[in-house]
């Protein structure tokens, strides 16, 4: 039997005994360790009150740089910025290329806030959208395209969010990517803390984004960005946190940070870090990393495929079976009752979720063998017609 680090989640697991909740590829349930940070969040505003921006930005920004920088293999923590979410880089990237309209190439499967923003740019003429198919070996293509020289930045995911397929030659795409264009810029956001992801190589060429939301355990107000030196030193779209380092510059100057800093917005809620903070030290003290996570689910979803043959699951294709080489956290099944069985299950308290016609099922550190045994059960009351 697998371990289990439920002890680690008593309160979210206490907090609806009866919920048996397989979306951590969604919304992570929370461990004790981000309840501890949002106190300390709430205290520090009580007992420091407009002091306690120094206790944010000169201890808690610093200690999540090193996190970041030492979960991807960062040369330089100094590179990582924080935002409330990764659409606010994404409209300042593209503030920072300093040109219109912008050749954008990309994938049909980028997460829906790319995807809408990216559509409306197009509408107003901002945006020049390529998009290629994401099917089996897509990456040859999307490489083939990437070496035309037609576009001035890429975007494509680390972890396609609705297959859970991991995306393979992105140290191609790097060569290509320069200060002067094009712009690689990955989203890591079903990378970061799922996979074991070494950026180093890539560091001084491509942007990654990511988040607290997912796998990193620390829930909303926790956007991460990776910014290579010498990409955009200019933002466009900026907010005065961006100039600290210049606020004794004349009036009518608008001045940037030299590092990451650059693409900071305004005043910002920062219990998010405070939670980040909390969570990657907890881990750091139980000795828990990405590979331990990835060890434990690796058991988890072997039980599970094990199990599903003698369920209607069975029926379905999945899209992303284990293989060799970094694995996705969630199990994506195709079938065209991946609605209906995703609101079945929710009515039994098991939750999991649709992307089309794509069911997921996402697994945690929270789970343990016991779960799936349980969710196999569930499982073999659906039927598929």
């Amino acid at each position: 039997m697998s371990a289990s680090y439920k002890h680690l989640f008593q309160r979210s697991l206490a907090a609806a005994p009866d919920r048996l909740h397989f979306a951590a590829h969604s919304h992570h349930l929370w461990p004790d360790a981000s309840y501890v940070g949002q106190v300390a969040a709430w205290q520090d505003a009580a007992r420091l009150a407009d002091r306690k921006w120094a206790r944010v930005m000169e201890e808690l920004w610093p200690a999540a740089q090193e996190h970041v920088a030492r979960e991807i293999g960062l040369p330089d923590p100094a590179s990582v910025v924080f935002a409330g979410n990764t659409h606010d880089f994404l409209i300042r990237i593209l503030s920072a290329r300093g040109k219109a309209p912008v050749h954008i190439l990309t994938t049909d499967g980028e997460f829906h806030s790319f995807r809408r923003q990216v559509a409306r740019w197009v509408e107003a003429g901002r945006v020049v959208l390529e998009t290629v198919p994401v099917r089996e070996g897509f990456e040859a293509m999307f490489v083939e395209r990437a070496l035309s020289g037609d576009h001035d930045l890429i975007f494509i995911s680390q972890v396609m969010f609705g297959t859970g397929h991991v995306t393979q030659g992105l140290d191609r795409l790097a060569a290509l990517s320069r200060p002067d264009g094009p712009w690689l810029v990955i989203d890591g956001y079903h990378g970061f803390m799922a996979v074991e992801t070494n950026f180093a190589p890539l560091a001084t060429s491509a942007f990654y984004l990511a988040g607290g939301y997912k796998y990193a355990m620390a829930g909303e107000g926790v956007g991460i960005l990776h910014a290579p030196p010498g990409f955009g030193p200019r933002p466009e779209i900026t907010g005065w946190y961006a100039e600290f380092d210049d606020l004794s510059l004349p009036p009518g100057h608008v001045g940037y940070a030299p590092d990451a800093r650059r693409y900071m917005g305004a005043t910002f809620d920062p219990s998010g870090l405070y939670r980040f903070v909390a969570v990657r030290d907890m881990l750091a003290n139980e000795g828990i990393t990405t590979a331990t996570v990835s060890a434990h689910v690796a058991t988890l979803r072997a039980q599970l495929l094990d199990g599903i043959g003698d369920t209607a699951l069975g029926e379905a294709e999945l899209r992303n079976p284990p293989g060799e080489g970094p694995q996705a956290r969630f199990l994506a099944f195709r079938t065209p009752h991946a609605a209906r069985w995703q609101e079945a299950l929710a009515a039994q308290d098991v939750i999991t979720d649709v992307r089309g016609d794509v069911l997921r099922i996402g697994l945690g550190l929270y789970h343990d063998a016991r779960d799936i045994a349980v969710l196999l059960a569930e499982l073999g009351r659906l039927h598929s017609r």
